[in-house]
């Protein structure tokens, strides 16, 4: 008999989005991914990550539709990595974990890398939930509708 818990997770969609994209080495792949990286060597020289994670890594990503092989765009025979429709959709929270990074991880004045607007050139504004009349929306006004 399933516990109330199996419950719960199998109808979370975060439980099912950190099932899939939960892994350390899959949001860094997913952020590689973003930043232009498509080749299986450039991943793990960039990641310093054994052959084999990646390879698994990359496997799961394909078959959750976050990634899709296709030929190499400068003909060669090897195969690149690129973002579904489903992965770019994916921008937000590496956005958001980025930002939240940023502000929790970094003392004051420490360098780190920053996304930035290119056609502003500046960086890009702090995401955060909107209510559906465009004002903040806190954490106290919210709830989640469990499925009975």
């Amino acid at each position: 008999m399933p516990s109330p818990a199996d419950h719960n997770e199998k109808h979370c969609p975060v439980a099912r989005s950190v099932d899939v994209v939960g892994d350390r080495w899959a949001l860094l792949i997913v952020r590689d991914a973003f930043d232009g990286i498509r080749r299986f060597g450039d991943f793990q020289r960039n990641l310093s990550v054994s052959k084999n994670i990646l390879a698994d890594r990359l496997r799961k990503l394909v078959d959750a539709n976050i990634l899709e092989t296709q030929a190499a765009s400068d003909g060669t025979s090897y195969q690149e990595y690129v973002l579904t429709e489903a992965g770019l959709r994916l921008f937000p929270l590496v956005v958001a974990l980025r930002q939240w990074g940023e502000a929790h991880l970094f003392k004051r004045g420490e360098k780190h890398s920053v996304l930035i607007d290119m056609e502003t050139g500046k960086p890009v504004a702090y995401m955060a939930p909107l209510s559906r009349d465009g004002t903040y929306l806190e954490p106290v006004r919210t709830l989640v509708r469990k499925v009975k």
